[in-house]
């Protein structure tokens, strides 16, 4: 990871935890998760002041947000290199250790083949 994405990602994440904690304090207008919010008298968001600051702070840090998205993944559009399956292929053909003729291979079906296959003379179990 190139250090320019960490910082990237630390910040949008001190975005992320920064725009629910000011969201969840915002004055609540169904009575759902705000804290300042209900009937009567002077909550912990009762000034319309504050009302509209923390409105301008949601709108800041949603920019931020989609600003620090849009920034991820253009550097990790520019970090991606194409690859192909072609490419994990070694290019010289090896030959396989004991196998009649010369023949080549190596996969995982021909692996899995010779250790299947008996090594030695087999002892029968014991009745």
């Amino acid at each position: 990871m190139a250090p320019m994405e960490t910082v990237v990602i630390v910040i949008h994440l001190m975005v992320v935890l920064a725009l629910v904690l000011v969201v969840l304090l915002q004055r609540s207008e169904g009575g759902a998760l705000g804290m300042g919010g209900g009937g009567g008298g002077g909550g912990l968001m009762s000034s319309r002041g504050t009302a509209n600051m923390l409105t301008r702070a949601t709108a800041v840090l949603a920019v931020a947000f989609f600003s620090t998205s849009i920034a991820l993944s253009l550097i990790a559009k520019t970090s991606d290199r194409p690859s192909s399956v072609l490419d994990s292929v070694p290019d010289s053909v090896q030959q396989v250790p004991g196998a009649p003729d010369g023949s080549t291979g190596g996969g995982i079906l021909d692996s899995l083949k010779q250790q299947s296959e008996p090594s030695g003379p087999q002892v029968p179990a014991a009745q």
